[in-house]
């Protein structure tokens, strides 16, 4: 059984955080540090976008290269992103002197910043936050740390759960930023998960690529694949439970189902927390051909910006949602093609209208909305959790550099 805790990133034994305002921003806290008391196993998924930022490009060499991980250093602010060799440099560089600050050495060291891209850090200042912010390390920094990695977010998203596996209480937690440039392609955001299981590097990279799958890759704010997207999950072991080496085996199923529950409620929380979001969305898609045919329509429908105008204006416009399935590029029969908002069916097959625009107003003017689009084709399904579009998503983004 799956038992939410506090705690966040620290939830897990063995972990310890700290938050603090270092400079990059003008006032908020920008700089984050994860610390394993022991050396963790480390799995990472990465962005898919061309242009990756320094940090990514650093970690992608490490998680091949280093065996082992103690910390994570996170800066808020400024991407480090397109800023050529002097950003690899920099980015290396916090990497060393987060080593040096906590008596690591910097191949135990991951790094990931978040921010306005094109802009050289200010990496004086992150060095000094780094050597403040090593002092005040402890189990009790997680919410510190949370607010440290926002940007245009709203609230720190923290999540933590545990389970029992052979008798031993093993505990996951997480922290994660997002509100703007989200989109279902890695999933564009930060997100950083620890837990004290001992289990095997490939299993943890394949449960943390199956968790991301089933929950940051299924959501979408503005259709916008980040150069920064990184989830980062250390294991160190600390829990004392038997190490979970093999699959299948019901103490690894038992960690996947927690890792994913950890993961699925810090995406909800990106989606709800969406640039000027009023409303979080599930757009599901059943009978079609097969599961990609539905995760292709899904994906069109929750990036439709006339679609999430649509929603954000309560309109039970069912004709754009028709139209997205159209150019998603699958093959279906708009004809067989039925609709439902929530508990609500708005469109029947051979194009039956017959519903209330009072109801639907009412249905759309709630908090959570459910889509359900049925292509009547066959057995494949996926879902695809968005948000509405609002004025307040444009005045956020066309403002952002300022």
């Amino acid at each position: 059984m799956i038992r939410e805790v506090d705690g966040g990133v620290t939830a897990a034994k063995g972990f310890r955080a700290a938050g603090v305002h270092c400079g990059v921003k003008k006032e908020k806290k920008d700089l984050a540090l994860i610390l394993s008391d022991v050396p963790a196993v480390g799995a990472g998924v990465l962005t898919r976008n061309i242009v990756a930022a320094a940090p990514v490009v650093l970690d992608r060499e490490l998680l091949a290269s280093s065996p082992a991980f103690r910390a994570i250093v996170v800066n808020s602010g400024n991407a480090n992103a397109c800023t050529g060799e002097p950003g690899m440099a920099d980015a290396r560089c916090m990497g060393v002197r987060t080593a040096a600050a906590l008596g690591l050495v910097p191949a135990e060291v991951l790094v990931s910043s978040t921010g306005v891209i094109g802009r050289r850090l200010p990496i004086e200042r992150i060095t000094e936050g780094i050597a403040g912010a090593a002092p005040l390390l402890s189990p009790g920094g997680h919410r510190d740390a949370a607010e440290a990695i926002m940007t245009t977010d709203t609230f720190p998203k923290e999540a933590a759960a545990a389970i029992v596996i052979d008798g031993i209480t093993v505990t996951i937690g997480g922290m994660a930023k997002g509100s703007g440039m989200i989109a279902p392609n890695m999933a564009t955001l930060l997100a950083f998960v620890t837990t004290d299981a001992r289990i095997a590097p490939p299993l943890l990279t394949r449960a943390l690529k199956q968790a991301a799958d089933l929950s940051f890759n299924r959501i979408t704010v503005d259709g916008d694949t980040s150069t920064n997207d990184m989830v980062l999950l250390l294991a160190n072991g600390c829990a004392g439970n038997r190490e979970l080496s093999a699959a299948p085996d019901p103490g690894y199923e038992a960690f996947c189902a927690a890792l994913e529950d950890v993961m699925r409620r810090l995406s909800k929380m990106i989606v709800t927390d969406g640039e000027g979001a009023t409303k979080f969305v599930e757009i599901r898609v059943t009978g079609a051909r097969n599961d990609a045919d539905a995760d292709r329509a899904a994906r069109a429908i929750a990036n439709s910006s006339l679609v999430k105008t649509a929603l954000h204006g309560e309109d039970a416009n069912w004709g754009r949602i028709l139209a997205a399935v159209g150019y998603s590029g699958i093959a279906f029969d708009p004809a067989e093609t039925s609709i439902d908002f929530g508990d609500l069916p708005v469109l029947r097959r051979q194009f039956g209208i017959d519903f209330s625009e009072e109801r639907a107003k009412e249905v759309l003017g709630r908090k959570e909305i459910a889509v359900t689009v049925n292509l009547h084709q066959g057995g494949g399904e996926a879902f695809v959790w968005t948000c509405d579009l609002s004025a307040e998503y444009v005045a956020i983004n066309a403002n952002y550099r300022t």
